[in-house]
């Protein structure tokens, strides 16, 4: 089963698929967003990745507040949920905290000697990464 995780904004959707054993997390792609209140053109690109991969979940980031509170880019994001569910409606959404994922994302990116001022897509993809990593190392947790 292969789950994908989603680092979402307003300019880009991160992306990133789990191994089909659903051990780790690899940086698929930054699709890039033209307009903040448009999603056709990343539900579309999301389509092609569920199909060639068989995606049977999706792990959507959600940015909740240093203080666990939730401000209007989670708004933005149950927003998205509801798109992604209307378009994928057989596939599980999970909202998955993911505080500090960008800075974890800068921090590995940095530690490679990776220019990240240059990379802002890298980043996106990177922090997709972070939070399908997160999400996975917490199912193998429970069993």
């Amino acid at each position: 089963m292969r789950i994908l995780g989603l680092d979402y904004g307003d300019k880009t959707v991160g992306v990133a698929v789990s191994d089909v054993f659903g051990w780790t997390a690899q940086g698929l792609e930054t699709i890039k967003r033209n307009n903040p209140n448009e999603h056709k053109q990343s539900l579309s690109r999301l389509a092609e990745i569920i199909n060639d991969y068989n995606v049977e979940k999706i792990v959507l980031g959600y940015p909740k507040n240093m203080d666990g509170t939730e401000g209007e880019r989670c708004k933005k994001t149950l927003e998205y949920k509801k798109h992604i569910e209307n378009r994928f409606n057989k596939i599980p959404v999970v909202l998955w905290d993911e505080r500090l994922s960008t800075v974890s994302a800068q921090n590995f990116l940095h530690e490679a000697n990776w220019n990240t001022k240059k990379s802002k897509g890298v980043i996106d993809k990177m922090a997709a990464v972070v939070i399908l990593q997160n999400y996975l190392n917490s199912i193998k947790e429970e069993n």
